[in-house]
Protein backbone atom coordinates (compact mmCIF):
# COMPACT_ATOMS: atom_id res chain seq x y z
CA UNK A 1 0.00 0.00 0.00
CA UNK A 2 0.96 3.81 0.17
CA UNK A 3 2.73 4.79 2.93
CA UNK A 4 -0.50 7.28 3.17
CA UNK A 5 -2.67 4.79 3.25
CA UNK A 6 -0.45 2.96 6.04
CA UNK A 7 -0.94 5.76 8.10
CA UNK A 8 -4.89 6.00 7.94
CA UNK A 9 -4.70 2.20 8.64
CA UNK A 10 -2.85 2.98 11.76
CA UNK A 11 -5.14 5.80 12.56
CA UNK A 12 -8.31 3.18 12.54
CA UNK A 13 -6.50 0.96 14.45
CA UNK A 14 -6.20 3.48 17.76
CA UNK A 15 -10.39 4.03 17.19
CA UNK A 16 -9.66 7.18 15.88
CA UNK A 17 -12.91 8.44 14.54
CA UNK A 18 -12.46 12.25 13.15
CA UNK A 19 -10.11 14.53 11.66
CA UNK A 20 -11.04 18.31 11.10
CA UNK A 21 -9.18 20.12 8.72
CA UNK A 22 -8.38 21.96 5.78
CA UNK A 23 -6.72 20.49 3.18
CA UNK A 24 -3.80 21.60 0.74
CA UNK A 25 -1.63 20.22 -2.00
CA UNK A 26 0.66 18.61 0.29
CA UNK A 27 -1.77 15.81 2.01
CA UNK A 28 -3.30 15.59 -1.27
CA UNK A 29 -2.53 11.54 -1.30
CA UNK A 30 -3.64 11.11 2.78
CA UNK A 31 -6.73 12.98 1.19
CA UNK A 32 -7.58 10.65 -1.24
CA UNK A 33 -6.70 7.45 0.61
CA UNK A 34 -9.27 8.84 3.68
CA UNK A 35 -12.62 8.36 0.86
CA UNK A 36 -11.89 4.51 1.43
CA UNK A 37 -11.74 4.95 5.40
CA UNK A 38 -14.19 5.04 7.79
CA UNK A 39 -12.74 8.17 9.62
CA UNK A 40 -15.06 10.83 8.82
CA UNK A 41 -13.50 13.68 7.54
CA UNK A 42 -15.12 17.30 8.67
CA UNK A 43 -13.90 19.81 6.57
CA UNK A 44 -13.67 23.49 8.22
CA UNK A 45 -13.00 26.90 7.13
CA UNK A 46 -10.22 27.80 9.08
CA UNK A 47 -7.52 25.63 10.73
CA UNK A 48 -8.02 27.38 13.80
CA UNK A 49 -11.63 26.45 13.78
CA UNK A 50 -10.28 22.26 13.46
CA UNK A 51 -8.04 22.50 15.70
CA UNK A 52 -10.56 23.59 18.31
CA UNK A 53 -12.28 21.07 17.40
CA UNK A 54 -10.03 18.32 17.59
CA UNK A 55 -9.17 20.08 21.08
CA UNK A 56 -13.41 20.21 22.31
CA UNK A 57 -13.17 15.81 21.33
CA UNK A 58 -10.23 15.33 23.31
CA UNK A 59 -11.42 17.15 26.56
CA UNK A 60 -14.73 15.12 26.37
CA UNK A 61 -13.96 11.88 25.33
CA UNK A 62 -9.89 11.31 26.68
CA UNK A 63 -9.60 10.03 23.35
CA UNK A 64 -7.63 11.58 20.27
CA UNK A 65 -9.03 13.39 17.32
CA UNK A 66 -6.69 14.64 14.09
CA UNK A 67 -6.72 17.99 13.27
CA UNK A 68 -4.86 18.68 9.63
CA UNK A 69 -3.33 21.25 7.59
CA UNK A 70 -1.00 21.69 5.02
CA UNK A 71 2.26 23.39 4.73
CA UNK A 72 3.44 27.27 5.71
CA UNK A 73 0.50 28.91 6.06
CA UNK A 74 -1.87 25.67 6.82
CA UNK A 75 0.32 24.90 10.08
CA UNK A 76 0.52 28.04 11.53
CA UNK A 77 -3.20 28.73 11.58
CA UNK A 78 -3.36 25.60 13.48
CA UNK A 79 -1.02 26.78 16.06
CA UNK A 80 -3.54 28.80 18.81
CA UNK A 81 -5.80 25.88 19.03
CA UNK A 82 -2.83 23.25 19.40
CA UNK A 83 -0.91 25.14 22.18
CA UNK A 84 -4.60 25.83 23.66
CA UNK A 85 -5.26 21.38 23.53
CA UNK A 86 -1.81 21.33 24.82
CA UNK A 87 -2.18 23.12 27.63
CA UNK A 88 -5.96 22.64 29.02
CA UNK A 89 -4.94 19.01 28.50
CA UNK A 90 -6.54 18.09 25.56
CA UNK A 91 -5.21 14.69 23.77
CA UNK A 92 -4.96 15.47 20.20
CA UNK A 93 -2.54 14.71 16.87
CA UNK A 94 -1.82 17.09 14.84
CA UNK A 95 -1.40 16.01 11.07
CA UNK A 96 0.33 18.40 9.28
CA UNK A 97 1.24 17.73 5.26
CA UNK A 98 5.13 19.02 4.04
CA UNK A 99 6.88 19.42 0.41
CA UNK A 100 9.41 17.01 -0.63
CA UNK A 101 11.78 15.71 1.33
CA UNK A 102 14.18 16.65 -1.52
CA UNK A 103 13.94 20.45 -0.98
CA UNK A 104 13.16 20.53 2.56
CA UNK A 105 17.17 21.15 2.99
CA UNK A 106 17.08 24.75 1.14
CA UNK A 107 14.74 27.89 0.44
CA UNK A 108 11.72 26.86 -1.47
CA UNK A 109 8.05 27.60 -1.72
CA UNK A 110 5.97 27.70 2.00
CA UNK A 111 9.18 25.44 3.34
CA UNK A 112 9.55 25.91 7.12
CA UNK A 113 10.50 24.28 9.51
CA UNK A 114 7.08 22.92 11.12
CA UNK A 115 8.62 20.50 13.62
CA UNK A 116 10.02 22.70 14.95
CA UNK A 117 7.18 25.64 15.46
CA UNK A 118 5.10 22.60 17.17
CA UNK A 119 7.98 21.61 19.25
CA UNK A 120 7.58 24.01 22.08
CA UNK A 121 3.41 23.48 22.15
CA UNK A 122 3.63 19.78 21.90
CA UNK A 123 4.32 16.42 23.95
CA UNK A 124 5.99 15.35 20.98
CA UNK A 125 6.42 16.21 17.43
CA UNK A 126 8.34 14.82 14.41
CA UNK A 127 8.96 14.13 10.49
CA UNK A 128 8.20 11.09 8.89
CA UNK A 129 11.40 10.16 7.27
CA UNK A 130 10.99 6.64 5.88
CA UNK A 131 7.28 5.23 5.30
CA UNK A 132 8.32 2.10 7.32
CA UNK A 133 8.50 3.91 10.60
CA UNK A 134 4.68 5.14 10.11
CA UNK A 135 2.96 2.18 12.82
CA UNK A 136 5.77 2.87 15.28
CA UNK A 137 5.23 6.92 15.05
CA UNK A 138 1.42 5.98 15.19
CA UNK A 139 1.31 4.37 17.82
CA UNK A 140 3.94 6.63 20.00
CA UNK A 141 2.00 9.45 19.23
CA UNK A 142 -1.08 8.36 20.44
CA UNK A 143 -0.13 6.81 23.34
CA UNK A 144 1.80 10.01 24.28
CA UNK A 145 -1.15 12.37 23.82
CA UNK A 146 -3.38 9.82 25.36
CA UNK A 147 -1.45 9.44 28.59
CA UNK A 148 -1.69 11.83 31.65
CA UNK A 149 -1.35 14.09 31.23
CA UNK A 150 -2.22 14.26 28.22
CA UNK A 151 -1.84 16.83 25.25
CA UNK A 152 -1.29 17.28 21.77
CA UNK A 153 1.05 15.57 19.81
CA UNK A 154 2.33 15.84 16.00
CA UNK A 155 3.06 14.43 13.24
CA UNK A 156 4.46 15.83 9.36
CA UNK A 157 3.89 13.58 6.37
CA UNK A 158 6.55 14.93 2.78
CA UNK A 159 4.44 14.50 0.18
CA UNK A 160 6.40 12.04 -1.56
CA UNK A 161 7.10 9.73 1.23
CA UNK A 162 3.28 10.00 1.24
CA UNK A 163 3.48 8.57 -2.33
CA UNK A 164 6.11 5.57 -1.48
CA UNK A 165 5.07 2.32 -1.36
CA UNK A 166 5.33 0.30 1.84
CA UNK A 167 4.75 -2.95 3.69
CA UNK A 168 4.02 -2.38 7.62
CA UNK A 169 1.31 -3.17 9.99
CA UNK A 170 -0.52 -1.03 12.50
CA UNK A 171 0.20 -1.67 15.93
CA UNK A 172 -2.83 -3.01 18.21
CA UNK A 173 -2.91 -1.20 21.23
CA UNK A 174 -3.40 -2.26 24.66
CA UNK A 175 -4.80 -0.81 27.94
CA UNK A 176 -1.63 0.23 30.20
CA UNK A 177 -2.42 0.49 34.03
CA UNK A 178 -1.20 3.53 35.06
CA UNK A 179 1.15 3.75 38.14
CA UNK A 180 -0.36 3.85 41.72
CA UNK A 181 1.09 5.27 44.50
CA UNK A 182 2.91 3.11 47.14
CA UNK A 183 0.79 1.82 50.98
CA UNK A 184 3.15 4.18 53.38
CA UNK A 185 2.75 7.32 51.36
CA UNK A 186 -1.25 7.01 51.65
CA UNK A 187 -0.73 5.95 55.46
CA UNK A 188 1.40 9.46 55.70
CA UNK A 189 -1.80 11.19 54.23
CA UNK A 190 -4.25 9.59 56.08
CA UNK A 191 -2.71 10.51 58.77
CA UNK A 192 -2.05 14.14 57.91
CA UNK A 193 -6.13 14.36 57.11
CA UNK A 194 -6.99 12.93 60.76
CA UNK A 195 -4.85 15.44 62.47
CA UNK A 196 -6.20 18.75 60.83
CA UNK A 197 -8.53 20.89 62.11
CA UNK A 198 -10.21 22.22 58.99
CA UNK A 199 -9.05 20.50 55.36
CA UNK A 200 -10.19 21.52 52.25
CA UNK A 201 -10.17 20.19 48.99
CA UNK A 202 -8.59 22.30 45.95
CA UNK A 203 -9.92 19.97 43.11
CA UNK A 204 -8.64 20.79 39.46
CA UNK A 205 -8.97 19.83 36.37
CA UNK A 206 -7.30 16.20 36.66
CA UNK A 207 -10.91 15.91 38.90
CA UNK A 208 -12.97 15.42 35.72
CA UNK A 209 -10.45 12.75 33.78
CA UNK A 210 -10.24 8.79 34.22
CA UNK A 211 -12.72 8.16 36.42
CA UNK A 212 -11.54 10.04 39.25
CA UNK A 213 -14.63 12.25 40.36
CA UNK A 214 -16.23 9.23 41.13
CA UNK A 215 -14.09 8.04 43.98
CA UNK A 216 -13.77 11.92 44.86
CA UNK A 217 -17.18 11.94 45.03
CA UNK A 218 -17.03 9.09 47.22
CA UNK A 219 -14.57 10.37 49.98
CA UNK A 220 -16.21 13.78 50.04
CA UNK A 221 -19.29 12.07 51.17
CA UNK A 222 -16.85 10.05 53.58
CA UNK A 223 -15.57 13.00 55.13
CA UNK A 224 -17.50 16.08 54.53
CA UNK A 225 -14.19 18.01 53.58
CA UNK A 226 -15.43 21.21 51.80
CA UNK A 227 -14.28 21.50 48.06
CA UNK A 228 -13.36 24.64 46.21
CA UNK A 229 -13.23 23.92 42.62
CA UNK A 230 -10.67 25.61 40.02
CA UNK A 231 -12.47 26.80 36.70
CA UNK A 232 -11.54 23.89 34.77
CA UNK A 233 -12.44 21.23 37.95
CA UNK A 234 -16.48 22.53 37.42
CA UNK A 235 -18.13 19.16 37.85
CA UNK A 236 -15.99 17.41 40.19
CA UNK A 237 -18.95 16.60 42.63
CA UNK A 238 -22.56 18.07 41.67
CA UNK A 239 -23.74 21.84 42.55
CA UNK A 240 -26.21 21.00 45.04
CA UNK A 241 -23.79 18.44 47.30
CA UNK A 242 -23.37 20.52 51.08
CA UNK A 243 -20.11 20.40 50.50
CA UNK A 244 -19.52 22.18 46.78
CA UNK A 245 -17.90 25.63 48.29
CA UNK A 246 -18.09 27.03 44.29
CA UNK A 247 -15.43 28.17 42.51
CA UNK A 248 -12.02 30.05 43.15
CA UNK A 249 -9.46 31.78 40.53
CA UNK A 250 -11.55 35.14 39.97
CA UNK A 251 -7.73 36.75 40.54
CA UNK A 252 -9.79 38.40 43.37
CA UNK A 253 -10.93 37.61 47.01
CA UNK A 254 -13.84 35.86 46.32
CA UNK A 255 -16.27 33.63 49.12
CA UNK A 256 -14.59 29.99 48.42
CA UNK A 257 -10.97 31.82 48.99
CA UNK A 258 -12.06 32.45 52.53
CA UNK A 259 -12.57 28.37 52.72
CA UNK A 260 -8.77 28.65 51.60
CA UNK A 261 -7.55 30.91 53.93
CA UNK A 262 -8.96 29.32 57.02
CA UNK A 263 -7.68 26.11 55.99
CA UNK A 264 -5.21 24.40 58.04
CA UNK A 265 -4.34 22.01 55.36
CA UNK A 266 -5.33 22.02 51.22
CA UNK A 267 -5.62 18.71 49.36
CA UNK A 268 -4.68 20.10 45.92
CA UNK A 269 -6.28 17.02 43.77
CA UNK A 270 -5.47 16.90 39.95
CA UNK A 271 -4.95 20.55 40.46
CA UNK A 272 -2.68 22.45 37.45
CA UNK A 273 -0.80 25.66 38.11
CA UNK A 274 -2.15 27.29 34.84
CA UNK A 275 -5.26 27.15 36.34
CA UNK A 276 -5.50 29.39 39.45
CA UNK A 277 -1.71 30.45 40.32
CA UNK A 278 -1.00 29.42 44.24
CA UNK A 279 0.43 33.07 45.15
CA UNK A 280 -3.14 34.20 45.19
CA UNK A 281 -4.59 31.38 47.93
CA UNK A 282 -0.99 31.08 49.48
CA UNK A 283 0.70 33.98 49.77
CA UNK A 284 2.47 33.45 52.52
CA UNK A 285 3.51 30.85 51.79
CA UNK A 286 3.06 28.88 54.94
CA UNK A 287 -0.19 26.16 54.23
CA UNK A 288 -0.35 22.52 54.20
CA UNK A 289 -0.57 20.81 50.80
CA UNK A 290 -0.72 17.60 49.92
CA UNK A 291 -0.48 17.01 46.09
CA UNK A 292 -2.34 14.11 44.42
CA UNK A 293 -2.05 14.27 40.90
CA UNK A 294 -0.62 11.78 38.05
CA UNK A 295 2.25 14.00 38.43
CA UNK A 296 4.74 15.44 40.23
CA UNK A 297 4.09 19.03 41.64
CA UNK A 298 5.76 21.60 39.53
CA UNK A 299 8.17 23.79 41.66
CA UNK A 300 6.59 27.11 43.09
CA UNK A 301 7.57 28.75 45.84
CA UNK A 302 3.76 28.76 46.62
CA UNK A 303 3.66 25.38 46.13
CA UNK A 304 5.65 23.78 48.65
CA UNK A 305 4.08 20.58 49.23
CA UNK A 306 3.70 18.65 53.21
CA UNK A 307 3.44 15.34 50.87
CA UNK A 308 3.42 14.66 46.63
CA UNK A 309 1.29 11.44 46.19
CA UNK A 310 1.78 10.70 42.67
CA UNK A 311 -0.33 8.57 40.60
CA UNK A 312 -3.82 7.25 39.42
CA UNK A 313 -6.02 10.01 40.81
CA UNK A 314 -9.25 7.31 40.95
CA UNK A 315 -7.12 5.04 42.71
CA UNK A 316 -5.68 7.14 44.98
CA UNK A 317 -8.52 8.30 46.26
CA UNK A 318 -9.76 4.69 46.15
CA UNK A 319 -7.04 3.59 48.69
CA UNK A 320 -7.88 6.53 50.81
CA UNK A 321 -11.72 5.96 51.00
CA UNK A 322 -10.34 1.97 52.33
CA UNK A 323 -8.79 3.82 54.85
CA UNK A 324 -11.27 5.81 56.20
CA UNK A 325 -15.03 4.89 56.48
CA UNK A 326 -18.03 6.80 56.26
CA UNK A 327 -19.12 9.15 59.15
CA UNK A 328 -15.68 8.53 60.86
CA UNK A 329 -14.49 11.56 59.91
CA UNK A 330 -16.91 14.97 59.60
CA UNK A 331 -15.77 17.76 58.57
CA UNK A 332 -19.03 19.38 57.89
CA UNK A 333 -19.03 22.81 59.59
CA UNK A 334 -21.53 25.65 60.43
CA UNK A 335 -18.81 28.12 58.89
CA UNK A 336 -18.84 26.28 55.61
CA UNK A 337 -22.57 25.75 55.26
CA UNK A 338 -22.93 29.39 55.50
CA UNK A 339 -20.61 30.58 52.72
CA UNK A 340 -22.05 27.87 50.46
CA UNK A 341 -25.38 29.42 51.71
CA UNK A 342 -24.16 33.10 50.66
CA UNK A 343 -22.99 31.95 47.73
CA UNK A 344 -26.72 30.39 46.51
CA UNK A 345 -27.74 33.80 47.36
CA UNK A 346 -25.71 35.47 45.49
CA UNK A 347 -26.20 33.24 42.54
CA UNK A 348 -29.96 33.96 42.86
CA UNK A 349 -30.16 37.40 43.41
CA UNK A 350 -31.01 38.28 39.68
CA UNK A 351 -32.72 35.27 38.47
CA UNK A 352 -36.27 37.46 38.16
CA UNK A 353 -35.07 40.17 36.81
CA UNK A 354 -37.01 42.19 34.13
CA UNK A 355 -36.64 45.21 31.72
CA UNK A 356 -33.90 46.69 29.28
CA UNK A 357 -32.54 47.90 27.06
CA UNK A 358 -29.44 45.45 28.98
CA UNK A 359 -29.73 42.30 30.43
CA UNK A 360 -27.05 41.44 33.70
CA UNK A 361 -24.61 38.96 32.85
CA UNK A 362 -26.20 36.97 35.95
CA UNK A 363 -29.27 37.01 34.49
CA UNK A 364 -27.99 35.64 31.30
CA UNK A 365 -26.08 32.46 33.21
CA UNK A 366 -29.26 31.67 35.29
CA UNK A 367 -31.41 31.25 32.33
CA UNK A 368 -28.89 29.62 30.48
CA UNK A 369 -28.23 26.76 33.77
CA UNK A 370 -32.22 26.81 33.88
CA UNK A 371 -32.16 25.59 29.83
CA UNK A 372 -29.51 23.03 29.93
CA UNK A 373 -30.00 19.60 31.38
CA UNK A 374 -27.53 18.30 33.99
CA UNK A 375 -25.61 16.39 31.20
CA UNK A 376 -26.00 18.95 28.65
CA UNK A 377 -22.76 21.12 27.73
CA UNK A 378 -21.64 24.68 28.03
CA UNK A 379 -18.87 26.34 26.66
CA UNK A 380 -17.09 29.24 27.18
CA UNK A 381 -14.83 31.85 25.14
CA UNK A 382 -12.55 33.65 26.45
CA UNK A 383 -13.63 37.51 28.04
CA UNK A 384 -15.70 39.58 30.17
CA UNK A 385 -18.08 36.39 30.21
CA UNK A 386 -15.62 33.75 31.24
CA UNK A 387 -15.15 35.14 34.46
CA UNK A 388 -19.33 35.65 35.35
CA UNK A 389 -19.26 31.77 33.53
CA UNK A 390 -16.44 30.99 36.32
CA UNK A 391 -18.25 32.57 39.18
CA UNK A 392 -22.14 31.85 38.81
CA UNK A 393 -22.43 28.94 36.10
CA UNK A 394 -22.06 25.11 37.87
CA UNK A 395 -22.24 21.62 37.05
CA UNK A 396 -23.94 18.57 38.03
CA UNK A 397 -21.57 16.04 36.16
CA UNK A 398 -18.03 16.29 34.69
CA UNK A 399 -17.39 17.89 31.20
CA UNK A 400 -20.55 19.91 31.31
CA UNK A 401 -18.59 23.09 31.40
CA UNK A 402 -16.10 23.71 29.51
CA UNK A 403 -13.43 26.31 30.09
CA UNK A 404 -10.21 27.45 28.79
CA UNK A 405 -8.20 28.66 31.50
CA UNK A 406 -4.78 27.29 30.88
CA UNK A 407 -4.22 29.33 27.44
CA UNK A 408 -7.23 30.88 27.24
CA UNK A 409 -8.00 31.08 24.09
CA UNK A 410 -10.24 33.63 22.37
CA UNK A 411 -12.36 31.92 19.49
CA UNK A 412 -12.22 28.30 20.77
CA UNK A 413 -16.16 28.16 21.92
CA UNK A 414 -17.73 28.22 18.52
CA UNK A 415 -15.61 25.63 16.91
CA UNK A 416 -15.60 23.97 20.28
CA UNK A 417 -19.43 23.62 20.70
CA UNK A 418 -19.60 22.12 16.92
CA UNK A 419 -17.01 19.57 18.02
CA UNK A 420 -19.02 18.78 21.24
CA UNK A 421 -22.19 18.04 19.59
CA UNK A 422 -20.05 16.05 16.96
CA UNK A 423 -19.33 13.73 19.99
CA UNK A 424 -22.39 14.03 21.80
CA UNK A 425 -25.11 14.78 18.94
CA UNK A 426 -27.94 13.92 21.94
CA UNK A 427 -27.32 16.67 24.53
CA UNK A 428 -28.16 20.16 24.48
CA UNK A 429 -24.77 22.17 23.73
CA UNK A 430 -24.26 25.70 23.61
CA UNK A 431 -21.45 27.86 22.87
CA UNK A 432 -21.36 30.89 25.06
CA UNK A 433 -19.38 34.28 23.83
CA UNK A 434 -18.30 37.68 23.71
CA UNK A 435 -18.94 39.64 20.50
CA UNK A 436 -15.22 39.66 20.23
CA UNK A 437 -14.23 35.99 20.57
CA UNK A 438 -17.37 35.47 18.83
CA UNK A 439 -15.75 36.91 15.28
CA UNK A 440 -12.72 35.31 15.82
CA UNK A 441 -13.48 31.90 14.16
CA UNK A 442 -17.55 33.34 12.71
CA UNK A 443 -16.64 31.32 9.49
CA UNK A 444 -17.21 28.23 11.40
CA UNK A 445 -21.26 29.46 11.22
CA UNK A 446 -21.09 27.60 7.67
CA UNK A 447 -19.36 24.24 9.12
CA UNK A 448 -22.46 23.85 11.78
CA UNK A 449 -24.90 24.90 8.88
CA UNK A 450 -23.53 22.56 5.84
CA UNK A 451 -23.28 19.78 8.59
CA UNK A 452 -26.64 20.18 10.21
CA UNK A 453 -25.41 20.34 13.65
CA UNK A 454 -27.75 22.13 15.77
CA UNK A 455 -25.89 24.08 18.58
CA UNK A 456 -26.78 27.58 19.93
CA UNK A 457 -24.25 30.18 20.19
CA UNK A 458 -25.12 32.96 22.76
CA UNK A 459 -23.19 36.30 22.29
CA UNK A 460 -22.73 38.79 25.10
CA UNK A 461 -23.13 41.85 22.78
CA UNK A 462 -21.35 45.41 24.05
CA UNK A 463 -19.18 46.58 21.76
CA UNK A 464 -15.51 46.15 23.19
CA UNK A 465 -13.03 44.12 24.91
CA UNK A 466 -14.60 44.03 27.73
CA UNK A 467 -12.36 41.84 29.85
CA UNK A 468 -9.29 44.06 28.88
CA UNK A 469 -11.41 47.19 29.48
CA UNK A 470 -12.09 45.84 32.92
CA UNK A 471 -8.90 44.72 33.82
CA UNK A 472 -7.25 48.31 32.87
CA UNK A 473 -10.08 49.91 35.08
CA UNK A 474 -8.86 47.67 37.64
CA UNK A 475 -4.88 48.67 37.49
CA UNK A 476 -5.11 51.94 36.23
CA UNK A 477 -8.76 53.52 37.17
CA UNK A 478 -9.05 54.03 33.41
CA UNK A 479 -8.78 51.94 30.00
CA UNK A 480 -7.64 52.31 26.11
CA UNK A 481 -10.15 52.67 23.24
CA UNK A 482 -11.12 49.27 23.35
CA UNK A 483 -14.11 49.70 21.19
CA UNK A 484 -15.56 48.15 17.77
CA UNK A 485 -18.85 47.73 15.71
CA UNK A 486 -21.08 44.57 15.26
CA UNK A 487 -23.44 43.68 12.13
CA UNK A 488 -26.64 43.07 13.13
CA UNK A 489 -26.05 39.07 14.71
CA UNK A 490 -29.52 37.83 13.92
CA UNK A 491 -29.35 39.02 10.06
CA UNK A 492 -25.40 37.49 9.97
CA UNK A 493 -27.42 34.39 11.75
CA UNK A 494 -30.20 34.27 8.86
CA UNK A 495 -27.36 34.87 6.07
CA UNK A 496 -25.61 31.38 6.90
CA UNK A 497 -28.74 29.75 7.43
CA UNK A 498 -28.77 29.72 11.13
CA UNK A 499 -32.02 30.91 13.31
CA UNK A 500 -30.94 34.49 14.53
CA UNK A 501 -32.63 35.96 17.86
CA UNK A 502 -32.09 39.25 19.15
CA UNK A 503 -32.62 40.20 23.21
CA UNK A 504 -32.45 43.14 24.92
CA UNK A 505 -35.01 42.90 27.73
CA UNK A 506 -34.35 39.94 30.78
CA UNK A 507 -38.05 38.72 30.35
CA UNK A 508 -37.12 37.50 26.76
CA UNK A 509 -33.83 35.74 27.13
CA UNK A 510 -34.86 32.11 28.76
CA UNK A 511 -37.69 32.23 25.77
CA UNK A 512 -35.17 32.52 23.23
CA UNK A 513 -33.17 30.17 24.58
CA UNK A 514 -36.07 27.61 24.22
CA UNK A 515 -36.77 29.15 20.91
CA UNK A 516 -33.46 28.50 19.95
CA UNK A 517 -32.96 24.93 21.17
CA UNK A 518 -36.50 24.30 19.47
CA UNK A 519 -35.40 25.38 15.84
CA UNK A 520 -34.09 21.89 14.32
CA UNK A 521 -31.23 23.71 13.16
CA UNK A 522 -28.23 25.73 14.52
CA UNK A 523 -28.63 28.82 16.18
CA UNK A 524 -27.95 32.34 17.64
CA UNK A 525 -28.83 34.72 20.30
CA UNK A 526 -27.88 37.59 20.46
CA UNK A 527 -28.07 39.23 24.12
CA UNK A 528 -27.29 43.07 24.58
CA UNK A 529 -25.34 42.75 27.87
CA UNK A 530 -24.93 45.55 30.79
CA UNK A 531 -20.77 45.25 30.83
CA UNK A 532 -20.99 48.04 33.66
CA UNK A 533 -21.77 44.67 35.99
CA UNK A 534 -18.20 43.95 35.71
CA UNK A 535 -16.45 47.39 38.02
CA UNK A 536 -20.05 46.58 40.40
CA UNK A 537 -18.80 42.57 40.41
CA UNK A 538 -15.26 44.01 41.38
CA UNK A 539 -15.76 46.21 43.90
CA UNK A 540 -18.05 43.88 45.62
CA UNK A 541 -15.35 41.20 45.71
CA UNK A 542 -13.11 44.35 47.39
CA UNK A 543 -15.22 44.86 49.71
CA UNK A 544 -15.45 40.71 50.95
CA UNK A 545 -14.68 40.28 54.70
CA UNK A 546 -13.57 36.69 55.45
CA UNK A 547 -15.18 35.59 58.46
CA UNK A 548 -14.51 31.98 58.55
Amino acid sequence: MLASELFLRCLEAHGVKYIFGVPGEENADFMMALEDSPIEFILCRHEQGAAFMADLHGRLTGRVACCLGTLGPGATNLVTGVADGNMDRAPMLVITGQGSSTRLHKESHQNMDVVALFEPITKWAHSIIHPENIPEMVHKAIRLAEEEKPGAVHIELPEDIAKMEVKGTPFIPEKVRRPVPADKIIDQVEALIRAAKRPIILAGNGCIRKRASKQLLRFVDATGIGVVSTFMGKGCIPRDHECYLFTAGLQAKDLPDCALDAADLVIAIGYDLVEYHPSLWNSSPTKKIIHIDFEQAEVDNHYRCTKEVVGDLAHTLWMLNERIAPGELNFRSAENKSLRNQMIADLEAHKDDTGGPKVRPQKIIWDAREVLGPEDILISDVGAHKMWIARYYHCDEPNTCIISNGFCTMGIALPGAIGAKIVHPEKKVLAMCGDGGFMMNVQEMETAARLGINIVVCVWVDQKYGLIEWKQDNSYGKHTDLNFTNPDFAKLAELFGWEGINVDKAEDLKPAFEEAFAAGKPALVAVQTANEENNKLTKRLGEILCTL
